[in-house]
């Protein structure tokens, strides 16, 4: 067995040890906010404290690169956009079916776009990624501490979200340059592996 070989194993074995650990990132329901009164913090930090937001973050910024031309900036930026919207709904006080399925099927589903390196029409892919959005956003709206801010709580999760897509994307791009495709696919098939984790724990 090659060195190279020897470390994915190391890798992807350490990965399946911390899987339980940071499975959902929906921890914080009923947290008073204080200390962060304007909420920013803990927006900034709710997308990044679960391996299923994680994982479809990263998913969509190396779809986007995958697809290239304008669906590099307009797949993500269609993310950004829906999922504040969603995130207004439980604000609102309106509610969304199948939140948490609908988080493990975007993992699952975009893990599986990856690695069949899947094109799709611009209209087609954003709309998908909006669906999803709204799922994930409405988990982090619902989530929010009680005492912060609104605006303050939504400009974090937005922030977290746009830096892990700008993360897949620059990894995507970085692999293609090296003609690293099949580590791309290897991503994919991981993030894919991590929603079926996701969908039987």
């Amino acid at each position: 067995m090659g060195q190279s070989t020897l470390m994915r194993l190391r890798l992807s074995v350490a990965a399946l040890m911390l899987l339980p650990t940071f499975a959902y990132a929906h921890v914080g329901v009923g947290h008073t906010g204080i200390g962060d009164p304007s909420g920013f913090l803990h927006g900034l930090t709710h997308p990044t404290g679960g391996l299923d937001h994680i994982c479809a973050m990263l998913a969509v910024g190396l779809w986007a690169a995958q697809m290239g031309g304008h669906s590099m900036w307009a797949v993500p930026l269609t993310f950004v956009g829906v999922m504040a919207l969603g995130g207004a709904l439980p604000m609102l006080g309106i509610g969304l079916p199948f939140v948490e399925q609908g988080i493990v099927l975007s993992v699952l589903l975009l893990g599986v776009l990856i690695v069949a390196s899947v094109r799709l029409p611009l209209w087609l892919s954003s709309g998908m990624v909006g669906m999803f959005a709204l799922w994930h956003g409405h988990a982090h709206g619902a989530e929010m501490p009680e005492l912060a801010s609104g605006i303050g709580y939504a400009l974090g999760f937005m922030l977290a979200t746009a830096s892990l897509h700008i993360a897949g994307i620059a990894f995507g791009l970085g692999m293609q340059r090296l003609a690293r495709e099949r580590v791309v696919h290897f991503a994919g098939a991981s993030i894919a592996l991590c929603g079926v984790y996701l969908a039987v724990a």
